[in-house]
């Protein structure tokens, strides 16, 4: 027999009405928002049709300006992704170390780096270190700061997430573990650390599209990702109210692919769960009844 954890009451009659007054008035006031925005824009010219046809007859628009910007926020998005998840599974598995000489350093590392602002970070390694130094090249100095800033903050997140994952799982999972003769290393790497992945990959993805959104912050430095390549395109063609329209368009349509893309991962991920659940508890069904097949007779 299997049960089912109720976390609410389900609404009634009137929650329900309650519901459906406060969606209408929600919505209501988001038409309400968007024609003012539109009236406005309208008074200030910006929906005339000369500001947004450079989007569709001049195609130096996107070759020059937009699809390179778009190029420069995934490069840095990408190699601040693959270096925080990194960063944040080392330290996460760290912070969780029986060693207090392990876990107490590695806590002040994440925290120091989820307290310091992104933006702070990126001004500090562009103008304190990697403009003046020659560690990378001068065109190269800005992604690195944005790549190190992103790995140092974005990663501690995920260290903590780790850790909150492994927390979250029963306590019966470290202890078959430690009942069979594995280390607590082994117990973490192989068992709670795997489960603890899956059940945050809806606040992991969640997080990737932080990185995606903060990479606009490299516009501080130089950086020409995204936003930067939006104002320069403003005051190229005088359109800079649609040009940062349409850089915010893009981006709303990268996050939603990639929340698109958690939801199908974190769904298969389910199913399979699901289905190795359901094997198992069909063996071991069959095993306690005599007579059936892959039941054990002395």
């Amino acid at each position: 027999m299997s049960s089912q954890i109720v976390l609410f009451d389900a609404p009634g009659p009137k929650a329900r009405r309650r519901h459906t007054i406060l969606t209408i008035l929600g919505l209501l006031l988001a038409a309400g928002i968007l024609w003012l925005v539109i009236r406005k824009m309208a008074e200030a010219n910006q929906l005339q049709g000369y500001m947004w046809s450079p989007f569709v007859t001049d195609p130096d628009v996107w070759t020059q300006y937009l699809l390179p910007g778009l190029w420069g926020t995934l490069k840095a998005a990408a190699l601040s992704v693959v270096f925080a998840g990194i960063f944040g599974i080392l330290f996460g598995m760290a912070r969780l170390s029986s060693n207090r000489w392990v876990s107490a350093p590695a806590g002040v590392v994440v925290e120091f780096f989820r307290s310091v602002p992104v933006l702070l970070m990126m001004v500090f390694f562009y103008f304190g270190y990697f403009a003046t130094s020659e560690v990378v090249s001068a065109q190269t100095a800005p992604l690195a700061a944005v790549v190190l800033a992103l790995t140092l903050y974005n990663g501690s997140v995920i260290a903590e997430l780790v850790r909150s994952g492994v927390f979250s799982l029963p306590k019966g999972q470290s202890e078959a573990g430690l009942s069979i003769g594995l280390t607590p290393g082994h117990v973490l790497r192989s068992i709670q650390l795997p489960q603890a992945l899956t059940a945050m990959l809806p606040a992991l993805v969640g997080q990737l599209v932080v990185v995606l959104k903060d990479s606009a912050l490299g516009y501080v430095i130089t950086y020409p990702e995204l936003l930067n390549a939006a104002k320069t395109l403003g005051s190229a063609y005088a359109n800079t109210v649609p040009a940062y329209i349409v850089a915010a368009v893009i981006f709303i349509v990268i996050n939603y692919l990639l929340t698109k893309l958690a939801g199908a991962v974190e769904r298969r991920l389910k199913r399979r769960g699901g289905a190795r659940r359901a094997v198992v508890a069909g063996v071991g069904d069959a095993e306690d009844r005599p007579g059936q097949v892959g039941a054990y007779s002395p």
